[in-house]
């Protein structure tokens, strides 16, 4: 009991290791003789002195390596032999049967099935054991063929399950006998208990009972083979020394059929319509659960004992629930949770097993951890109830999703199992109970006002308090103990009740700007002044910057501001993420990125609306944002931003003034700039082009550029063409990248811009099928010489980059 090997296996490795023995020994053995050779034969002297050498003789090959032992082979060829028998006797039994009369045929059968049962006794005297197990398993095979054999000819009458039954019986006696007998074979007696677990079901189908009484068969024999699998067996000098797999075996023929049991008796319990029933479908599946229990505690396995008690745990569940609530009855989930209550108070109970105590237990958290996750699951549907709201903003109408549910009982159900977490935590010394009572607390007084449809100002009022709480707990506004799985559980469960009730907010205006405002504020608190996480801190940023940018929109609504007015509302939240700078400490760059997200949506706001002034003036003053922001040493490249946003402005401001001459109003300002570029360069030489030459540049550039493409006239692309023509060469003349990529850009563009009409018309010219040819062959071309134009690909960077 005590060896993890069985006897078969270990003799296996036995036999495996003895054949690698032998062949090292052989292996050596050439070795040796080749040593011996050498050392005696006659020294000779070297060649070229005394003599030619002694020639040198190569050593014996290596013995090959077998890739199969003997007894591996050996296994191999017993097996198909014993296959190949069955199937002969098959093929007899069932083909050539008829040809042969009543004599001819007992006396095949008894002499096949006497010779097959009784050579492997002589086998095993001679230590053959393989083969006596193969032959062995030939005869048993063949005591079959003789019971189908003798009810077609002697016992046709008798019924079949009748017949079936006593066979059963009858192989399954043998079968122990014979594996008594010869203790050293394996097949026998694990045959006989498989025989054996027909005898009581042919009965039973036999006399035509019905379910109840099938799934009491079961149970019986469930108990039965249980019994066997306790039992120590024969004394040691007559225990065959296949018993151990026979006890396992046992227990899992015995595990199988109560499965059985408890699957009549939960079909019983679901078909249930009288108190009868029920009753009986109960005490089936109490019997089961005790029977577990009673085996876990005569087991001495721990987890085998814990995995048993906790089956029978969960099958007296159902067993209470039937005989307690009628079918269909709301209340059934709150009392299939109320029945992890007595098991795990199984703890408490000091008679029974350490082991048997803590399966029950289990099977206490498996039933109120079920019950929780389906009643947190129900518990979300309020999530989404007020989505109808955004369908009728302010209009306090009250709209929400119908909720198929049971409100009442799905709140008790999440708060019993709250409590059965919080007192799974008190009494180990595990922490994640903890964590798992956090969203089943929550879920249960979110969904509260909701199931006891109290009114929708109480119902906003309840859920908000829920949330804020949540958040007070997840970000650590109160000094209270408390893990980061806790804070994470509590902040997740915040962030989604702040989406419902901030939704649900919507139907009126004074709940809007209170609900988010309370929330806004607290999000900010807490990021502030809060101990919780760093990422729960960064979060509340977040949310509180969207609350704020929330309120600034929905006072320009209340105001009744047309919307190309709202941006400048919104500009105030990253003039104000932008202040703290430096004192934001850790927060600081989840500060600024969701003050200039929000920047970005009042740009595509202003964009949206399509009116340029307004478009303009929101650009200037996001310019000036991102400037003041850039006076800090450590945010120098926000003035990049800041430059584009002036530019930007000041090109839409142009185009909203219907100017159609921007070389106007730009180069008044390039000239200037290209002076005091000069000069910076001249103090400097280390300078980059593009700091000081690219703003003046491109102030000319890119809007002339925008000017040329909706030209219709030459005069304005061949003064541009020119100018940029001139400034590309200064750039290639004095080495500076900015003039020399701006004006060669620009000149290409104003060049496609004159000769797109042209290339037009003879694209329209050609055949159809000439473009997708060259565009073919252009490919095929740069396919070719793709190493080529990588490498001058990479020279013209590197070039670039040498420029400044």
């Amino acid at each position: 009991m005590e060896n993890p090997l069985t006897p078969a296996t270990e003799l296996a490795l036995i036999d495996r290791e003895l054949a690698h023995l032998d062949a090292r020994r052989l292996q050596l053995l050439g070795r040796r003789e080749w040593l011996v050779r050498l050392l005696s034969a006659p020294v000779a002297p070297a060649a070229g002195v005394w003599g030619p050498g002694p020639s040198w003789t190569p050593p014996p090959p290596a013995p090959v390596a077998r890739e199969a032992s003997a007894p591996g082979a050996q296994n191999v060829l017993l097996v198909l032999g014993a296959v190949l028998l069955a199937v002969a006797a098959l093929a007899f039994t069932l083909v050539s049967w008829g040809s042969l009369g009543i004599g001819g045929r007992a006396v095949v059968l008894a002499v096949l099935t006497g010779t097959a049962l009784a050579v492997p006794a002589a086998l095993l005297r001679r230590g053959l054991a393989s083969t006596a197990e193969s032959v062995a398993a030939v005869g048993l095979l063949l005591t079959v063929l003789d019971v189908y054999a003798l009810h077609e000819v002697a016992f046709g009458d008798v019924p079949r399950a009748w017949y079936a039954a006593g066979a059963s019986a009858a192989l399954a006696a043998l079968w122990a006998g014979y594996g008594m007998t010869l203790r050293k074979l394996w097949l026998p007696l694990p045959g006989a208990l498989f025989a054996a677990q027909w005898i009581l079901p042919c009965l039973a189908f036999s006399l035509h009972v019905g379910r109840t009484a099938g799934g009491w068969t079961l149970l019986a024999l469930a108990v039965l083979n249980a019994g066997f699998g306790l039992w120590d067996g024969p004394p040691a000098a007559l225990r065959p020394r296949v018993w151990p797999a026979v006890r396992i075996l046992a227990g899992v023929f015995g595990g199988l059929t109560a499965m059985g049991a408890v699957g009549v008796g939960l079909a019983l319990a679901a078909d249930a319509d009288t108190g009868t029933g029920r009753l009986s479908a109960a005490a089936l599946l109490v019997t089961v659960g005790a029977a577990c229990v009673a085996v876990a505690c005569r087991i001495r396995q721990e987890q085998l004992a814990a995995l048993l008690a906790g089956a029978g745990g969960l099958v007296w569940t159902p067993a209470a629930q039937t005989l307690v609530v009628p079918r269909g009855s709301a209340w059934a989930q709150v009392l299939f949770v109320l029945l992890s209550l007595p098991l795990l108070a199984a703890l408490r109970v000091s008679g029974l097993p350490v082991r048997v105590r803590h399966g029950l237990a289990g099977a206490g958290v498996a039933v109120a951890g079920l019950g929780g996750l389906i009643a947190f699951l129900l518990a979300l549907r309020v999530l989404p109830a007020p989505a109808p709201v955004l369908d009728a903003v302010w209009t306090a109408s009250s709209p929400r999703a119908e909720i198929d549910w049971s409100g009442p009982q799905t709140v008790t159900v999440a708060l019993v199992a709250a409590g059965v977490a919080l007192w799974l935590d008190g009494v180990s010394a595990k922490r994640e109970a903890r964590v798992v009572a956090v969203p089943l607390l929550w879920s249960a007084l979110f969904a509260a006002p909701v199931a006891f449809a109290l009114p929708v100002a109480a119902v906003l009022a309840a859920q908000l308090a829920v949330t804020a709480a949540a958040l007070v707990v997840a970000l650590g506004l109160v000094r209270a103990p408390s893990a980061a799985g806790v804070r994470i559980a509590a902040g997740a469960c915040g962030v989604a009740g702040a989406a419902s009730v901030s939704v649900a907010a919507l139907d009126a205006r004074t709940a809007t700007f209170a609900v988010w405002a309370a929330l806004g504020a607290l999000c900010g608190a807490g990021a502030a002044y809060g101990r919780g996480p760093l990422v729960l801190r960064t979060v509340a940023v977040v949310v509180a910057t969207g609350y704020a940018a929330g309120l600034l929109l929905a006072l320009g609504a209340v105001l009744e501001l047309p919307v190309r007015q709202w941006p400048l509302l919104l500009l105030a939240v990253p003039a104000v993420a932008a202040a703290p700078g430096p004192r934001a400490g850790a927060l600081r760059v989840p500060v600024e990125v969701s003050g200039a997200a929000v920047g970005a949506l009042a740009l595509v706001l202003a964009l949206g609306a399509g009116h340029a002034p307004m478009l303009a003036l929101v650009l200037g003053l996001a310019g000036v944002v991102c400037a003041a922001t850039a006076v800090r040493a450590d945010r120098r490249p926000v003035g990049w931003a800041a430059g584009a946003l002036f530019l930007a402005a000041a090109w839409v401001r142009l185009a909203a003034s219907g100017v159609s001459v921007p070389e106007a109003y730009t180069l008044p300002v390039t000239v200037p700039a290209l002076v005091v570029a000069w000069l910076r360069r001249r103090r400097d030489p280390a300078a980059a082009s593009w700091a000081t030459y690219g703003p003046g540049l491109a102030a000319t550039l890119l809007p002339s550029l925008i000017a040329v493409w909706a030209d219709p006239h030459w005069t304005r692309p061949l003064l541009l063409g020119l100018g940029c023509l001139a400034v590309t060469l200064a750039g290639a003349r004095w080495r500076l990248q900015a003039p020399l990529v701006l004006g060669g850009v620009t000149l290409g563009l104003v060049a496609l811009h004159e000769l797109a009409p042209y290339v037009l018309q003879v694209v329209g010219a050609l055949p159809r099928w000439l473009p997708p040819a060259l565009a073919g062959a252009l490919l095929l071309a740069v396919g070719a010489t793709y190493e080529k134009r990588l490498r001058d690909a990479r020279r013209l960077r590197a070039a670039l980059g040498k420029l400044r």
